[in-house]
């Protein structure tokens, strides 16, 4: 397991982060919380591309509760079909609808427990609606960012749970609010899986990888 960086090499990382990206957003369109929950949702196992192209026109059409109830799951299918398991999908959608009408008003709320509640969110996608859209400093733990923890030392773990923690607790608290999107914006277009872009790396000097590309 990689060692964790120091504070003073984290402030240093940060800092550079919020040079060079001071306001990083997410890549899922959304016009609402509603929109954001579906959408992040339909992420998982998916590309935020893929997700984007299918979503636009489901939410000209149905960006609240009540509006995607009326269109039902087949025309949601129809909507989302290019996505990976857009099957059961469809029907999470339908279900976390029903659930946001029947008991939160067609409202989202911003409380982990409620929205893990809902079918087809889990923790991640609590946290990024969390971070997103209720400004909590929520750390929504992808790929990208478990492995840009662990290379780097940033926020190691041996989980997804651990690498979270670790960036609660390591993670100036100034820097909070952004860090996983730092994070993964790093993992996606600089820190990539096959083959990092070290010779690029805003970070390389403090960075613990010990395998680093030219």
């Amino acid at each position: 397991m990689v060692r964790q960086l120091d504070y003073h090499a984290m402030r240093a990382i940060f800092t550079r982060f919020q040079s060079a990206e001071p306001e990083p957003k997410g890549e899922l369109e959304h016009v609402n919380a509603y929109t954001l929950v579906v959408a992040v949702a339909l992420s998982a196992q998916a590309t935020d591309v893929g997700v984007n192209r299918a979503t636009r026109g489901l939410f000209a059409v149905a960006d609240t509760p009540a509006k995607m109830l009326a269109l039902g799951e087949d025309r949601v299918i129809e909507h989302i079909k290019t996505i990976g398991l857009y099957r059961n999908k469809a029907r999470n959608v339908i279900k976390l609808s029903q659930i946001l009408v029947d008991q939160y008003g067609g409202e989202v709320p911003s409380s982990r427990a409620a929205l893990q509640s809902l079918p087809g969110v889990g923790r991640k996608t609590a946290n990024v609606v969390l971070n997103m859209w209720f400004h909590q400093p929520a750390q929504a733990v992808d790929t990208h960012i478990f492995r840009v923890g662990n290379r780097s030392g940033i926020c190691p773990g041996r989980d997804v749970d651990v690498v979270e923690r670790a960036i609660e607790d390591n993670v100036p608290a100034e820097f909070q609010h952004h860090a996983h999107h730092w994070l993964i914006l790093h993992g996606r277009y600089i820190c990539v899986a096959r083959k990092p872009k070290c010779g690029i790396c805003p970070i390389r000097d403090w960075c613990l990888y010990e395998e680093k590309t030219e």
